[in-house]
């Protein structure tokens, strides 16, 4: 019990200083490099890497906060949970009547009340990171000669970086941007199965918010989808708000 909750509180410092890493990476290392070039062709990329940059920063900060704030609450205690059949979240001290499990890195439940924003942040952290990935690839580019349509490549850059750093050929930040590749391909395939996994279970049905109820009815993936997350689906995507009850 300990152990978990030291790990409910480390995992949200460990984002929190991935998303800082990440800012202070982009902000000071790569968007720079790729705005510093006097192309035009250069500069409509390099608009186009800015603006995806912000609404993916938007749109990650936004749905977590929403995953914490809409954070489902229990009013039971445990043995009141525990005589009625349902499970009980010892982390949050809550009845787990609709929650589908604890997520360790927001911290909270996820529920028929976060499901959406919590869904849509591992969605936008899941771009975020392979967008920085890009980014990061076609900044280390430039200091390592080495053929991006080979696909050993991104096997070979970590031990190759690693050569060159401690023969002195490589700057500290190129090393750095180095590592943080192979982390955000990392989070980023972690962010996207959660992702794809509770869009599997949301489409079947299976999503936590049937699990206690005692009537079947059968409904298709579309009216699931809807369900969760409402007819403003779309427009959600692009802005955070809060899924109206």
């Amino acid at each position: 019990m300990v152990l978990l909750k030291l790990l409910n509180l480390l995992a949200p410092l460990y984002f929190l200083c991935l998303l800082s890493v990440t800012l202070s990476i982009q902000f000071f290392l790569l968007l720079p490099g790729i705005s510093g070039e006097t192309s035009s062709a250069l500069s409509f990329s390099s608009f186009i890497h800015n603006s995806l940059f912000v609404v993916l920063l938007v749109n990650v900060l936004g749905n977590y906060i929403l995953t914490i704030w809409k954070s489902p609450h229990g009013s039971e205690i445990y043995a009141e949970a525990e005589l009625s059949g349902k499970p009980f979240c010892y982390l949050c001290a809550r009845v787990m009547g609709e929650q589908e499990h604890h997520c360790f890195f927001t911290g909270t439940c996820i529920g028929r009340s976060n499901l959406r924003s919590f869904v849509l942040f591992c969605l936008h952290a899941s771009c975020s990171c392979f967008h920085a990935m890009v980014v990061g690839v076609g900044f280390i580019s430039r200091s390592i000669s080495l053929s991006l349509y080979d696909p050993m490549t991104f096997l070979r850059l970590l031990p190759l970086s690693i050569t060159r750093f401690f023969s002195g050929t490589l700057l500290n930040s190129e090393m750095l941007v180095v590592l943080m590749i192979y982390l955000w391909f990392g989070v980023g395939i972690a962010c996207a199965a959660f992702c794809c996994h509770h869009l599997i279970l949301i489409c079947r049905g299976s999503n936590g918010q049937q699990f206690h109820t005692t009537e079947i009815s059968i409904t298709t993936g579309k009216e699931n989808l809807q369900r969760v997350f409402g007819k403003k689906w779309l427009f959600a995507i692009f802005v955070p708000q809060p899924k109206n009850k």
